[in-house]
C-alpha cells in the first residue's frame, strides 16, 4: 500500500488524514487542538511549537504500517500568519495569525508609503488588508525593534512546517498572494511593495524561494523520519494557504464552480484562469495552489457567531439547530453583525458585534441563534454578488467547514445564494486538497504528469443526501432580510470607523 498525507494546521487545530489513491479511502485521521493568544487590543497569536507538538501528537496515533507507507506528504495552513526566525532557525516571536486586528495602523501606513490604495493594487493585485503578512512585519519593526534586526527569514504557517519536516525553506505563489507582498500579475515579489513595507532594508534576501504548485519542496529531513517512524524517502509538496488548499478538495480546480468554506471564518471562492482585480477590493485577487488563479472573499466571522451562542445560553451545535428551526426566515427583525473580532470584509478592523431589532416578542436564544446563522450567509452573499460584478456566474455552490454539517445552515445558504448547495462525502476538504496537490506532486515526481482536474475529478465524490435547492418563497423572503442586513451595515459602518 502506498499512501497520501493530508496536513491541515487550521487556528484551532491540526488535523491529519491519510489516504489510499488506490482504494480512493481514508486510512487513518486524526486531530489535535492548541490555544489561541487573544489581547484586547485586537491582537491573536500562537506559539509554532504548538503546531510541532500537535503534529507529532497525531502521528503518535498513527500505527506503524500505515506511517510507512506514506509516500508524499501535503500541507494546508491558515492563511497571513507571520512566522518570524532568525539565522538559526529559532521563532523570534509568537506567530501573529490571520484573524490579528491589532496592526490596521500598520497597515494603513503601509499603503500610503505605496501611493495610496490605488498604487498599492497596480503593484501588486490587492490593496493591502489588517490581516495580511505584511502589516505583521512592519508591526515586528515598530514594536520589537531587536528582534527585528535579528529577522532572516520570513515564513507562512504552512511553509513553517514544510520547513521543519524538510529543512528547506520554499514558499508557493498561492499562499504568498496573503502576504500583500506578490505581484499577483507576474507572480513574483513586488520590490516597490516590499520598499514600502520598509525602505532602509531590503526584504528580499529573507523572503524564501518561490516554487510551483506541483514541485516538491524537498523529502522529510531522515532524523525526523526516524524520529517518526515515516519512510524515509517520503516527499513534501509546495502545500499552500487552507483556502488554496479547500479549493483542490472542492474540486474547484475549473471555470464555473463556487466554493464556500463555512468555517471559523468565511471564504467564497472560485477558479480563474487569470488574475481577477476587483477595483472595489471586495475580492482579493489571489493565486491558487494549482498554477491558476483564486479570486476569494474573506470574512473574519463566521461560524464564530454560532460558537459565541452555544457559549452564552449553554447548548450544543444540536441544540442550535433545533432552537434555529422554530423561528420564522429573518429571526422576526433580529439582525446580527457578527464583528466580534473586527472585520475584514468590509473593511472595519475595529468593529463590534451587535445584536439588532429586539424586542418584547424576539428576545429569545432561538431569534439570537437563528439571526447569527442568517449573518454568516449573508456576509458571504456579499462575496457571490462581486464575482457576478466581474463576470462570474455558477449553477451551484459546493459547501464546506463546520456549518456545511448542518441541515438548516445548508438550506440557508441555498435560499440566501438562491443556488443549489451539495456537500461533498470527504468533510475535511483543506486536508484532501492537500492529499491531492502531494499526489500530484508525487506523480510528476515519478515521471507520470497528470493534471491535477483529473485527479480531483477521480477523488471528490457529493454526498447527495446533503444537497438543497433553494426554495422560492425563501429566496424572496431572504432577498428582502438581506437588503436591511445591508442597511444596518451601511448604517453602522462610521460608527465602528469612529
Amino acid at each position: 500500500m502506498k499512501t497520501i498525507m493530508g496536513v491541515d494546521l487550521g487556528t484551532q487545530s491540526l488535523k491529519v488524514l491519510v489516504y489510499d489513491a488506490d482504494s480512493k479511502a481514508s486510512v487513518f485521521s486524526a486531530s489535535s487542538a492548541y490555544d489561541l493568544i487573544t489581547r484586547d487590543d485586537g491582537s491573536a497569536e500562537q506559539d509554532p511549537q504548538w503546531w510541532l507538538d500537535a503534529f507529532h501528537t497525531c502521528l503518535a496515533e498513527c500505527p506503524a504500517d500505515i506511517k510507512q507507507s506514506i509516500v508524499a506528504l501535503g500541507v494546508s495552513g491558515q492563511q497571513h500568519g507571520f512566522v518570524a526566525l532568525d539565522k538559526g532557525g529559532q521563532v523570534l516571536v509568537p506567530a501573529k495569525l490571520w484573524c490579528d486586528t491589532s496592526t490596521s495602523t500598520q497597515a494603513e501606513s503601509i499603503i500610503s508609503d505605496a501611493g495610496g490604495r490605488s498604487r498599492c493594487r497596480e503593484l501588486s493585485g490587492n490593496v493591502l488588508s489588517v490581516g495580511f503578512t505584511a502589516s505583521k512585519i512592519r508591526w515586528l519593526k515598530e514594536a520589537e525593534p531587536k528582534k527585528y534586526a535579528a529577522l532572516d527569514l520570513i515564513l507562512l504557517p504552512h511553509d513553517y512546517l514544510n520547513y521543519y519536516l524538510t529543512g528547506k525553506a520554499c514558499m508557493e505563489h498561492g499562499d504568498a498572494s496573503g502576504t500583500g507582498l506578490l505581484d499577483v500579475r507576474q507572480r513574483s515579489w513586488s520590490r516597490a511593495m516590499l520598499d514600502a513595507l520598509d525602505s532602509e532594508r531590503d526584504l528580499r534576501p529573507l523572503l524564501p524561494e518561490l516554487i510551483k504548485a506541483e514541485q516538491s519542496c524537498g523529502s522529510i529531513r531522515p532524523e525526523l523520519a526516524e524520529q517518526l517512524g515515516l519512510n524515509k524517502q517520503l516527499i513534501v509538496s509546495a502545500g499552500g494557504g487552507d483556502n488554496m488548499m479547500a479549493a483542490i478538495g472542492t474540486g474547484n480546480v475549473c471555470e464555473g464552480r463556487l466554493s464556500a468554506s463555512m468555517g471559523t471564518s468565511g471564504t467564497l471562492f472560485a477558479y480563474s484562469s487569470k488574475p481577477v482585480i476587483d477595483e472595489t477590493d471586495e475580492l482579493a485577487a489571489f493565486c491558487s495552489s494549482d498554477g491558476a488563479w483564486l479570486p476569494l472573499l474573506c470574512t473574519m466571522n463566521c461560524t464564530v457567531a454560532t460558537e459565541q451562542m452555544k457559549q452564552l445560553f449553554d447548548c450544543t451545535s444540536g441544540d442550535l439547530e433545533q432552537l434555529a428551526a422554530t423561528v420564522a426566515i429573518g429571526a422576526d427583525g433580529v439582525l446580527t453583525l457578527p464583528y466580534y473580532g473586527g472585520e475584514r470584509s468590509p473593511n472595519l478592523p475595529h468593529a463590534k458585534a451587535l445584536i439588532y431589532g429586539l424586542n418584547h416578542n424576539n428576545t429569545s436564544q432561538a431569534h439570537m441563534i437563528r439571526s447569527a446563522m442568517e449573518a454568516a450567509a449573508f456576509a458571504l452573499k456579499s462575496g457571490l454578488q462581486a464575482f457576478e460584478r466581474m463576470g462570474m456566474h455558477f449553477n451551484e455552490v459546493r459547501l464546506t467547514g463546520g456549518g456545511s454539517k448542518n441541515t438548516l445552515w445548508r438550506q440557508i445558504v441555498a435560499d440566501v445564494f438562491a443556488l443549489p448547495v451539495t456537500v461533498l462525502n470527504e468533510e475535511e476538504n483543506a486536508a484532501l486538497g492537500a492529499v491531492l496537490q502531494a499526489l500530484w506532486c508525487f506523480e510528476h515526481a515519478q515521471g507520470r504528469p497528470i493534471k491535477l482536474q483529473t485527479l480531483a475529478d477521480e477523488h471528490i465524490s457529493e454526498n447527495p443526501s446533503k444537497a438543497c435547492e433553494p426554495k422560492p418563497d425563501a429566496v424572496k423572503a431572504y432577498a428582502e432580510v438581506y437588503q436591511s442586513y445591508q442597511a444596518l451595515v451601511a448604517h453602522m459602518a462610521p460608527l465602528f470607523s469612529a
